[in-house]
């Protein structure tokens, strides 16, 4: 039986604070976890059913980077799963004619949960990616859930554990801007398992476990992992102060964490390695400046039904935020404890709104996009506060009057805000309020507790469910959006897969895309590639050549063009138009592997037309100037990289068959070349720049010149997962050019000579050839791979040392007391 609270003021600290009878039964906590787990699931899929957002109505989510990326890269691991891919583990065939994928693993599919797409349809891709993130929201409430009562276990109220874990859950963070990005929930789920190792630490618990923990979370997603850890760093900081009398206990905590911390970061550095050299080999992003956001604005983020993408998501239920504003006035909690949370949480906030703290929290770099990822960690702070609240018994009239006083007081700065307040916020946070203070207070009688609570859980749920479809409606509206998998999406796969002949040449998704992925989404082998780690190397060179992108130079657009396609091997290409037919047509190309002659190496110039030359090593490109004409019977392309309008063949430009959308503006977007139809007639570009280049294509020297390069070219080519192999005609001399960007990672060799790095022509991978080998070769291995493996093995043997020492050390004594006896 729990010992009184009268009598417990004057029994030790640590004694007051956990109960004095019997130990903590498995039952009682599975329930609070599985309470945690329902409600989220109930307050995200409800919401989302009352919003009519998909899967429960007709209104998609697929949002900004959703539906541009994490869906295509799972539709890509999807296939991976299947066996239907072309490439592996390793390197990525579909997209950017060749990437490493290993680093993209690291980055967006790591998680344990992002396998289980493989258990949907291929065509319920959205569907799956949905179904994960539920799941990983719900996962990250049982693991707050565990560690809250891992701190502090009061029998009588364990199932407020579960509310309080489902709050964390359901944290604005979460549903506001992890449920686009999903791969931020891994680190949702982090930050209470590693708050938990920290415990073990202080403990002397489970120190083979811990750093497998650790491992697992950095493996899942090491950038919000990153940020977890500090914060379960400062976690641990606080409980070794509180619950640690003496320096050396306190000291020795520190130090088991760091081990464990250090192992875990070691065993999952084959991927850590991979990821940072990928980022570092990435064409650069944009550099932001951190602008902290303005009081009114941070506290307004703390009430239900905001939006903001410059504002941290700070929402989380009244419930939990009344318990940590509560603590402070609760009596019976000691005083050291009663300040020490709630200080922990002033200095996470202020640490957001600070550019020294908040670059830490970052990695140093200010993200390009929110500048508040690690809120997830003031949340879960918060929560931990409330917890600490609670295990000191539920509060009285007083505390929570104090508590309520302090909400109060947010809410009324929050009016303040710049337009952040929408007509639901003070509603719903002041029926939440009053829900969870009358909850608290009825729980203290007995024979209450169901009322109790229902009322703090119907708060949470409400509040949360406001949020939650609030956030759909407002994301839809503010965020570029991408269409669900439909017809369009089967039809245009469907034709894809049907003109399908690689390695024998590739086939372009269209120019026409759906998404910044869609070789990864439709099927086909095209340049179009968006990733955090899009190499510069490819960029670079598809900018020379005419190509387009959006996302400051990392979402590469495919180019319609007879000339790249020809460079890249690209047989086949299809052409699609929205609600209408998905038409395929096909080209004599080149080989995936060709050769120059001997000579001196041409470099880039300004203009893509001469630069398609250069690298195709033939002249089929008249350059006009701005309104002069091309020779009748050319293609006509126009090139204009900053120009955003139409530009059509004509006087008397009329958008239709022989015009293009041009969609420029750098930094932002890079427009492509445009084809624009066969001359004669002059090229005239309604509104355009006068310094816009034409290029008049002779489709009959092209032809000459596909033809020189299949006949000097590879007589056959083997591909595999991480390889390319081709046989070349007797005595070729020059250089070899293959059909795929010179990215870091890839070996090369002629013949059975030594493997070399390779060398790169105007941006693709190259071999010398001497005229003596008919063969040549070459071997991707993701660059930091080797170092990772290494690092990998010294972390596992730490994590055998860590487990078997002990053991050993044990034995030792017990031979030497038995052999001294």
């Amino acid at each position: 039986m729990p010992t009184p609270l009268a009598t417990r003021r004057s029994l030790p600290r640590r004694l007051a604070a956990v109960p004095a009878a019997r130990p903590p039964r498995t039952r009682p906590r599975t329930r609070a976890s599985a309470l945690a787990a329902l409600i989220t699931v109930v307050a995200v899929c409800g919401a989302d059913a009352v919003a009519r957002i998909a899967p429960f109505g007709h209104r998609h989510r697929s949002v900004n980077d959703l539906g541009n990326e994490y869906v295509p890269f799972h539709a890509h691991l999807w296939d991976l799963l299947h066996g239907r891919t072309d490439g592996g583990l390793l390197l990525n065939w579909q997209s950017g004619y060749g990437t490493s994928f290993l680093p993209d693993i690291g980055t967006y599919l790591s998680s344990p949960f992002a396998p289980l797409v493989g258990l949907f349809p291929r065509d319920r891709i959205d569907l799956a990616v949905y179904a994960v993130t539920v799941l990983k929201m719900a996962s990250a409430a049982v693991a707050m859930t565990v560690l809250l009562l891992a701190l502090h276990d009061r029998g009588r109220h364990r199932w407020l554990a579960g509310v309080l874990g489902a709050s964390y859950a359901l944290c604005g963070w979460s549903v506001l801007e992890a449920t686009y990005n999903t791969m931020w929930l891994d680190g949702l789920v982090a930050f209470p398992l590693l708050c938990l190792v920290g415990e073990w630490a202080r403990t002397r618990r489970h120190p083979v476990l811990a750093p497998l923990v650790v491992a697992l979370a950095w493996t899942a997603n090491f950038y919000t992992a990153y940020m977890a850890t500090i914060g379960a760093a400062l976690v641990l900081v606080v409980r070794l102060l509180l619950e640690e009398p003496e320096v050396r206990e306190r000291v020795g905590g520190l130090l088991r964490a760091a081990r464990s911390v250090a192992i875990g970061i070691a065993l999952a550095a084959p991927l850590l390695f991979t990821v940072y050299l990928g980022t570092k080999n990435a064409f650069p992003g944009r550099t932001t400046e951190f602008r902290p956001a303005g009081l009114p604005d941070f506290l307004a983020r703390l009430l239900p039904a905001t939006y903001s993408f410059g504002t941290p998501a700070l929402f989380l239920g009244s419930g939990a935020l009344l318990l940590a504003c509560t603590l402070p006035f609760h009596r019976p909690a000691p005083a050291r404890e009663r300040w020490a949370w709630p200080a922990l949480a002033l200095l996470v906030a202020l640490s957001l709104q600070w550019k020294p703290t908040h670059l830490m929290w970052h990695a140093f770099v200010t993200p390009n996009g929110s500048p508040y990822r690690e809120t997830f960690v003031l949340g879960g702070v918060l929560v931990i506060a409330a917890w600490s609240c609670l295990s000191y018994g539920l509060p009285g009239r007083r505390a929570l009057l104090g508590g309520c006083g302090v909400l109060v007081l947010a809410g009324a700065g929050a009016a303040f805000s710049e337009g952040l307040v929408s007509h639901w916020t003070y509603p719903v946070f002041v029926a939440g309020l009053v829900a969870s203070a009358a909850g608290l207070l009825i729980g203290r009688h007995r024979g209450f507790g169901r009322i109790a609570a229902l009322l703090l859980v119907a708060a949470l749920v409400g509040q949360a469910a406001v949020t939650v479809a609030y956030g759909d409606r407002a994301r839809v509206q503010r965020l570029d959006d991408y269409p669900v998998w439909g017809d369009d999406h089967t039809a245009r796969a469907a034709a894809v897969s049907g003109a399908d002949g690689w390695p024998g040449y590739r086939t372009d998704p269209g120019r026409t895309q759906l998404t910044g992925n869609d070789p990864l989404l439709i099927g086909g082998q095209g340049a179009a590639y968006y990733s955090s780690l899009t190499p510069d190397v490819l960029t670079r060179t598809m900018e020379s050549l005419g190509g387009g992108w959006t996302s400051r130079g990392r979402n590469l657009q495919s180019l319609d063009n007879p000339v790249t396609d020809a460079l890249f091997d690209i047989g086949a290409r299809a052409h699609w138009v929205k609600g209408g037919e998905t038409t395929v047509s096909r080209e004599t190309v080149p080989p995936l592997v060709t050769v120059r002659p001997p000579g001196s190496r041409p470099r880039f110039d300004g203009s893509p037309f001469r630069n398609q030359e250069a690298l195709l090593g033939s002249r089929v490109y008249t350059q006009v100037g701005h309104g002069t004409k091309c020779p009748a019977g050319t293609e006509v392309f126009f090139w204009a990289p900053d120009y955003f309008g139409e530009a059509s063949l004509g006087a008397n430009p009329v958008l239709g068959k022989n015009a293009a959308q041009m969609r420029g503006g750098r930094p932002a977007r890079r427009a492509a070349l445009q084809p624009l139809g066969t001359a004669p007639g002059g090229v005239a570009v309604h509104g355009g720049p006068r310094d816009g280049l034409t290029g008049c294509l002779d489709t009959a020297r092209l032809t000459a010149a596909v033809e020189r390069l299949r006949t000097t070219g590879a007589t056959s080519v083997q591909i595999t997962d991480t390889s390319i192999r081709a046989e070349l005609p007797s005595g070729s001399q020059g250089t070899a050019v293959f059909a795929m960007p010179a990215i870091e990672g890839w070996s090369c060799r002629a013949g059975n000579g030594p493997a070399r790095p390779a060398t790169a022509y105007l941006g693709l991978v190259s071999v010398p050839l001497d005229g003596s080998t008919t063969s040549v070769g070459c071997t991707f291995r993701p660059p930091g791979l080797t170092a990772g493996l290494w690092a990998g093995a010294l972390g596992l043997s730490g994590l055998l040392a860590t487990g078997l020492l002990p053991v050993a050390l044990a034995r030792r004594r017990a031979l030497t007391k038995s052999s001294s006896g």
